[in-house]
């Protein structure tokens, strides 16, 4: 599995301003207004390769993109990926659909609880095979967020990764 596989729920990547729900009609991408407008990155473990999202507003504010690049270095090219998210009002939820450079997509739901936001089990679809995931992004401080991903294996929730995501400067 590559590297951006094993990163896409930093692709699906939410982190919500308080995470907590609000009053009885929340505004459908409250969880997403931390990220909206920034760029985050994270360093995977034991190694230099780096995990990038961009959020920005779609159709002024209908939608919420996510641009994602995992970058290796070392000549080696780049994955990328995105993500766009939707307010389904009929179903009360907030989904994404996530594709990225090799062909692989994924559909799912993302919904905030007091502390993070959780991202139900669903699965990657590439090539005719599928890698059933689930994730959480819990805040850390103002500027970071922590990301745990599990991965269904045989029938059993296995450690798949953690990074930290840290917000960048604004450019220019």
């Amino acid at each position: 599995m590559n590297t951006l596989r094993r990163s896409l729920l930093v692709g699906a990547a939410l982190a919500g301003t308080g995470f907590a729900s609000a009053a009885a009609e929340p505004a459908p991408y409250e969880p997403l207004a931390f990220l909206v407008g920034h760029c985050w990155r994270g360093t995977f473990p034991n190694s230099q390769v780096t995990d990038e999202h961009c959020f920005s507003w779609v159709y002024d504010g209908k939608f919420v993109r996510d641009q994602h690049r995992v970058h290796h270095g070392a000549g080696k090219a780049d994955d990328l990926g995105e993500s766009i998210y939707v307010w389904d009002a009929a179903a009360r939820q907030l989904q994404y659909l996530y594709i990225e450079s090799d062909g692989g997509f994924s559909r799912g739901t993302v919904s905030g609880d007091a502390q993070a936001l959780v991202f139900p089990q669903t699965a990657l679809a590439q090539d005719g095979q599928q890698q059933t995931y689930r994730s959480r992004w819990q805040r850390s401080g103002a500027e970071a967020y922590d990301v745990i991903t599990e991965f269904l294996v045989k029938g059993e929730w296995q450690p798949g990764f953690s990074l930290h995501m840290q917000l960048l400067p604004a450019a220019g």
